[in-house]
C-alpha cells in the first residue's frame, strides 16, 4: 500500500517526525476511501516510547517473549500505557528461560485491569482472543475491564 503512495519499500517512516506519516495515512485513505482502520507501527521499547499515545485512538504493544520475562515488570509506558499488551511467541518461553505464569502475573500487576493477551502468531494460538479484544476496544469501547485473556 505504501509503495503505491509514493513511499519505497524499506522505507522507515520517521516516527519522532508524524508528517511522513500523516501524510501516508492520508494518501492512503484518498486511494482507500472505504478503510476503516489504520495500523501505524512505531519503534522504540518498553522504556522509552518514540511517539505519544496521545496521538492515535488505540494504542496495542507487542513483545516478545524472546525478550525475557522481566518485560512486563519493568513498568515501561507501553506496558502500562498500552489500551492492549500481546505478549508474542509464547512458544519460545522454554527455549529462554522466560515463564509464561511470571509475565501473566507482573502484566496483570503492572496493568490492573487492562487486556494482556498471550499470542503465537506462527501457529495462531491467541490470535482469536487478540481479535475480540481489538473489537471489544476499538469498536465498542469497551476496553476498560476487559481482564487478561491467556
Amino acid at each position: 500500500v505504501l509503495a503505491h503512495c509514493g513511499v519505497r519499500a524499506g522505507t522507515r517512516l520517521d516516527a519522532e517526525d508524524l508528517s511522513m506519516n500523516l501524510a501516508a495515512v492520508e494518501e492512503m485513505e484518498a486511494h482507500f476511501p472505504d478503510t476503516d482502520v489504520v495500523l501505524i507501527e512505531s519503534g522504540g521499547d518498553n522504556l522509552t516510547l518514540t511517539f505519544s499515545p496521545a496521538l492515535v485512538d488505540y494504542f496495542i504493544y507487542v513483545i516478545d517473549v524472546a525478550a525475557g520475562d522481566k518485560i512486563p515488570r519493568k513498568n515501561g509506558p507501553g506496558i502500562t500505557q498500552s489500551d492492549i499488551l500481546v505478549i508474542n511467541k509464547t512458544d519460545l518461553a522454554p527455549y529462554v528461560g522466560a515463564s509464561l505464569e511470571v509475565m501473566r502475573r507482573d502484566a496483570a500487576l503492572m496493568r490492573r485491569d487492562k487486556p494482556t493477551v498471550f499470542t503465537n502468531c506462527k501457529t495462531g494460538e491467541g490470535i482469536p482472543e487478540l481479535v475480540q479484544a481489538i473489537k471489544e476496544g476499538v469498536l465498542f469501547g469497551l476496553n476498560a475491564g476487559a481482564g487478561d485473556t491467556a
